[in-house]
């Protein structure tokens, strides 16, 4: 007994010597036996280096767990080290979370732990690295994570060849992909996969239906990889254990909702950002263990069936962004657990359903852009944090229960029908509000006496186009409140502007009246364009040194501009002053390296010369001068600025001749030019039309249509011009809009050939000039043109046949010339009436009177073009005294004809 008891001693004495000493020494065999373990961990620590923010979106706290392998210690009790209690081998390496930073490559000692059952390197960066056929060795293995670790390039299909794995996660490895058939390769081999979370890698592959006979299956995971083609349609999905189906942002795979057997587990399902259609089923109640269901941007149609209400373990139901109509079943009493509920963006109708306001564990609701009716109904509970109901037809006042949600940070209820009197003393209770949203209603506002402490956390409020009159004495969210919009209102004035951290302050269109109040030091957009303010500038503005935009226009503002509205904001980009009673100089120095991008004085009373100081203004691209009294010649030098595209100067006192520029090309990308009503004299400006390259082969179909400014918080530009014969406000211009106004100015001789080449233009006004010659042939190029006037010049000869090709031609005027012959026919010319022709007596056919002789319906462009080519025709009658007379006419009349 004694032996025995001895011979166990020793055994036990020799395991322990055996087990201790196995992380000490190292082997340079490719398998890595016990006694070699630790050197290879250490080589591993050393091939990375460590930075915190490499596991920024760890969804667990991290830290660098290599930084406490030390040499010396048993490997085996190290942080993400754990061994084969039998065997000694490192059988699980996690060092997820572990701020590594570096390259996995192919003689990487990792790939030596050829016992490895489970391997987590997730939350690292290993840019650079692919997943290598390395990982394809460990024959042991049965989970393995490389989820948001910066992999790239091609996956191994030696992964496919880890038949014992349960669990695969490489999700958020946003730049790895598939070779071809390998991800095929991957589900035909993987039979034992519990868990596959392949998100964000490229598959490009349709949906693998074999899938779905895999009853092991529990969480799956094929997001935003590229799928597409149709997935299982007319089949009930039989996986009893599934609790996961992700397949969002597989914007090609269609389908229809997936039919589940009553018994399945089903716990989290996201369809979201595919082309899933048709109508749920009634189906959809039996999966009463769903916790989250996200159907949102899909294309699915029909009513809500009320067997959702069999959902009574959701909590987040989104449906929002789909073509949903009907009403809104009133189920949600057996919804108890519901914490979300997002319907928004759909054709939904009828009244909210009142079993909403009953949910205790509600926090957010966002039922807008639907068309849901009725009055909003009270909420008994307090947990709501966020209510979106704008944009719908509800009507009725804001029930008083809102005004008790303690917990309340989001407030929408804009574009509705809401009618009712808002004493801001309701809103004592809010204390967490940020944001207010109550915008395009029938509100009207009391303020109350004692208010300093209302909504002392709010950062934006928008109450614009409303019923909100008087002079109102606003004190809420001092120090807080950042934007505020009180547009399209009837408020008079203010008491004060007593906010501190305010950056957007939005008060046009109301009616102001008084003197302009001063905008917060800290306003970077300040707005009270269209209002009835009088007075001067104070200098007091110039202190807002961080505004961005700033529009004074549309009032009665008068005196004269403060020297500092140039240089007092490097961030400045937009000052608009237009439509005042502005006099004196317009401002003459501008910071240089400022961001000005549009300048607008339009209609002021401002004189003396353009300021060549504007030549810094780099970013420019609208400078409206027009309606003014500016006495100078043409600035010429504004051609130089590379990023103009408006250039208004008119009715003015501009004058003299245009001339040339010494700049090589200007103008470039100029595409709205306004000289009207000036009095410039000589040529047209010949240069200038040549180089103007924005007005030529724009390919509109290639262009992002967009306005300008759009970029701009919520501010777009404006301009005032003369089209079709109508003065026009654009209070938006769009980028592909082009014309150019050079009428009621005192321009000579003929009209060069060359504005045939602008063939984007879209409004051309050469009129009440002293033009004469022929209407260029040229023009018949001008194929986007909508607006064409050359009135009340000394136009002669006959109009082109050829500009009946112009089929987007809307206004024509040429009145008031000495034109003659036949009027064109056919396309736009039939739906030109009497006065696009009157004032031209050799004119005659449709729709005049006048009834054309045999001579006047020759064919017009064999005339012009004959009369254009004189000096060719004159070597045509030269050959013909050479070669006789009738093969000299014969071979004129051939070149004519060509």
């Amino acid at each position: 007994m004694s032996k025995h008891l001895l011979l166990c001693f020793l055994f036990f004495l020799s395991f322990s010597q055996l087990l201790l000493s196995s992380c000490f020494s190292f082997s340079n065999s490719t398998k890595i036996y016990p006694h070699g373990q630790a050197l290879a961990l250490l080589q591993l620590k050393n091939s990375f280096s460590i930075k915190k923010s490499q596991s920024d979106y760890c969804e667990f706290p991290s830290y660098p767990k290599t930084e406490y392998w030390k040499e010396g210690s048993d490997c085996c009790s190290w942080d993400g080290v754990t061994c084969d209690l039998v065997t000694g081998n490192v059988i699980e390496l996690d060092l997820s979370c572990s701020w590594l930073f570096g390259t996995i490559h192919s003689n990487s000692t990792l790939f030596r732990f050829s016992h490895l059952q489970r391997l987590n390197l997730a939350f690292n960066n290993f840019s650079g690295s692919s997943v290598l056929d390395g990982f394809g060795r460990f024959s042991s293995l049965t989970h393995l994570n490389l989820s948001i670790s910066g992999f790239s390039g091609l996956i191994s299909p030696e992964i496919s060849h880890l038949s014992n794995l349960v669990s695969l996660d490489l999700s958020q490895n946003w730049d790895a992909e598939f070779a071809p058939h390998g991800f095929d390769s991957l589900v035909q081999n993987l039979a034992k996969l519990q868990k596959l979370h392949l998100g964000g890698i490229s598959i490009s592959s349709v949906f693998p239906n074999s899938l779905l006979n895999r009853s092991s299956l529990i969480s799956l995971d094929l997001s935003w990889c590229g799928l597409h083609g149709r997935f299982l349609d007319h089949h009930d999905i039989h996986l009893p254990k599934l609790q996961l189906l992700y397949l969002w942002g597989n914007n090609n795979l269609s389908g229809n909702f997936p039919r589940f057997r009553e018994n399945n587990s089903l716990m989290e399902l996201d369809l979201s950002y595919t082309n899933f259609s048709g109508e749920l089923p009634a189906s959809m109640g039996n999966l009463k263990s769903l916790r989250t269901l996200y159907l949102y941007n899909c294309q699915f149609s029909g009513s809500i069936p009320a067997s959702m209400g069999n959902l009574t373990q959701i909590t987040s139901l989104r449906l929002q962004s789909n073509h949903f109509s009907g009403q809104i079943p009133n189920v949600f009493n057996n919804l108890r657990n519901l914490i979300t509920l997002h319907l928004s963006y759909n054709n939904l109708s009828g009244q909210i359903p009142p079993s909403i306001g009953n949910l205790t564990n509600l926090y957010f609701i966002y039922l807008s852009h639907n068309k849901l009716t009725g009055s909003i109904g009270e909420f008994q509970f307090h947990s709501l944090e966020r209510i979106d109901l704008s944009m719908n037809e509800l009507h009725g006042s804001i029930p008083s229960s809102i005004f008790e949600l303690v917990n309340l940070s989001s407030l929408y209820l804009s574009s509705n029908n809401l009618n009712a009197v808002l004493e801001t003393s309701k809103f004592e209770k809010l204390r967490n509000l940020n944001d207010l949203d109550l915008s395009n209603n029938i509100l009207s506002l009391t303020m109350s006496s004692n208010s300093n402490s209302m909504l002392p956390n709010i950062d934006n409020i928008d109450l614009s186009n409303n019923n909100i009159s008087g002079i109102l004495s606003w004190n809420m969210g001092n120090d807080t409140l950042r934007y505020l919009n009180l547009s399209y209102n009837s408020i008079s004035g203010f008491e004060m502007l007593p906010w501190k951290s305010m950056q957007i302050l939005d008060l046009h269109s109301n009616f102001l009246q008084g003197p302009l109040p001063t905008p917060p030091n800290s306003t970077s957009f300040f707005s009270v364009s269209h209002n009835k303010l009088s007075g001067e500038i104070s200098l007091l503005v110039c202190k807002a040194s961080s505004i961005e935009i700033l529009d004074l226009s549309h009032n009665n503002l008068s005196g004269m501009l403060p020297y500092c509205l140039g240089n007092f904001s490097k961030d400045l980009f937009v000052l608009n002053l237009g439509r005042n009673q502005f006099h004196g100089t317009i401002p003459q120095t501008f910071l240089k390296g400022n961001s000005i991008r549009t300048l607008d004085f339009n209609n002021n009373q401002l004189e003396s010369l353009v300021p060549r100081s504007l030549i810094i203004c780099r970013e420019l691209e609208v400078l409206d001068l027009g309606n003014n009294k500016i006495n100078d010649t043409f600035p010429h030098w504004l051609g130089a600025l590379p990023k103009l595209q408006v250039l208004v100067l008119r009715s003015n006192r501009f004058h003299g001749h245009i001339g040339f520029s010494k700049i090589k090309s200007p103008f470039m990308n100029l595409r709205i030019l306004d000289l009207a009503h000036n009095d410039f004299e000589g040529d047209l400006p010949e240069m200038y039309l040549r180089s103007l390259k924005a007005t030529m082969n724009v390919d509109e179909g290639n262009m992002t249509r967009m306005y300008m400014g759009e970029d701009d918080y919520y501010y777009q530009d404006s301009i005032t011009l003369t089209i079709k014969g109508l003065e026009i406000e654009f209070v938006k211009i769009l980028n592909t809009f082009t014309t150019i106004d050079l009428s009621s100015n005192k321009f000579q001789k003929e009209i060069p050939d060359c504005i045939g080449n602008l063939n984007s233009l879209r409004g051309l006004n050469l009129s009440h000039n002293y033009l004469t010659g022929h209407i260029p042939l040229s023009f018949k190029n001008l194929k986007m043109l909508e607006s064409l006037d050359l009135s009340s010049n000394k136009l002669s000869g006959r109009i082109p046949q050829e500009l009946t090709n112009l089929t987007f031609l809307e206004v024509l005027n040429i009145s008031q010339n000495h034109l003659n012959g036949f009027i064109p026919q056919g396309s736009q010319f039939q739906t030109f009436g009497n006065d696009s022709y009157y004032g031209n007596p050799g004119l005659c056919g449709f729709p005049l009177s006048k009834r054309c002789t045999t001579d006047e319906v020759l064919e017009p462009s064999q005339e012009i073009e004959a009369e254009f080519e004189s000096e060719f025709d004159w070597k045509i009658t030269l050959m013909g005294y050479g070669c006789g007379l009738v093969i000299g006419f014969s071979l004129g009349c051939l070149i004519f004809l060509s």
